[in-house]
């Protein structure tokens, strides 16, 4: 997908970009593929894939819940890595205010670099894991939206992330074909937590690039306290019935 094509295609889905934003993710690309000769971001580095399976995967969110490309909401990034989807989402709708959570510093300190670089307002970038996180009030049931792009298995996914979810807000997992299999796995943790799952979509990436399967878990009661458990505990442990 070279970027003329990644433009049709978002013009298509009623989303005309800006010189400012084309611009912005002329620069994205730029600073992922110099900063991944030194760091390991992604596998990903010709400019077609990044522009499709990571720019393009990124906003497929938005077109699947419209609400995430045109309304002012708070949305959660776990374990972001490069920034998606959030940073793609952001650019297309400045409104956003992004919190993006990564254990790895080094990879902070790239967004801090690239945020600046890309004029974004309203990011904030936190150090830590998502478990220490979800225990911090300052983030604990504080956000419309949680995402997490393929990060770990649906039932640990969930103790991540759910904890962030503010009650009547939804955590959505951005996962491959397995995600149905996933899911099945993962009900008792979604109740545990206090969600329910709300929507499963499946998109296919253009270009015959595969299956995006979107979970959306809306949150419907408080997270007991003692969730989510210490570092470690939940991927070593997930819970199960």
């Amino acid at each position: 997908m070279k970027p003329e094509e990644f433009f049709e295609s978002l013009a298509k889905q009623g989303i005309e970009l800006s010189e400012t934003q084309k611009n912005q993710f002329a620069t994205y690309f730029k600073e992922l593929v110099e900063t991944n000769k030194v760091m390991n971001l992604t596998s990903i580095t010709d400019e077609d894939q990044v522009y499709l399976k990571h720019f393009y995967d990124s906003i497929e969110l938005g077109f699947v819940d419209k609400k995430i490309l045109s309304e002012q909401l708070t949305l959660c990034d776990v374990g972001s890595g490069a920034g998606f989807p959030s940073l793609p989402l952001k650019i297309v709708n400045p409104k956003l205010k992004i919190t993006i959570v990564d254990s790895l510093n080094k990879r902070i300190k790239f967004l801090d670099g690239l945020v600046t670089k890309l004029g974004l307002e309203d990011v904030n970038l936190v150090h830590g894991r998502a478990e220490e996180v979800g225990k911090n009030a300052q983030f604990r049931e504080q956000f419309d939206v949680v995402t997490a792009r393929a990060v770990a298995a649906m039932n640990v996914l969930t103790e991540f992330c759910l904890p962030l979810v503010k009650v009547g807000g939804q955590f959505v997992a951005m996962k491959s074909e397995k995600a149905p299999e996933e899911v099945k796995v993962a009900k008792f943790a979604i109740e545990t937590l206090g969600g329910e799952i709300k929507q499963q979509k499946s998109v296919e990436l253009p270009n015959d690039a595969g299956i995006r399967n979107f979970i959306f878990v809306g949150k419907i009661n408080k997270t007991p306290k003692k969730y989510p458990r210490k570092p470690g505990t939940p991927a070593k442990k997930p819970l199960v019935k």
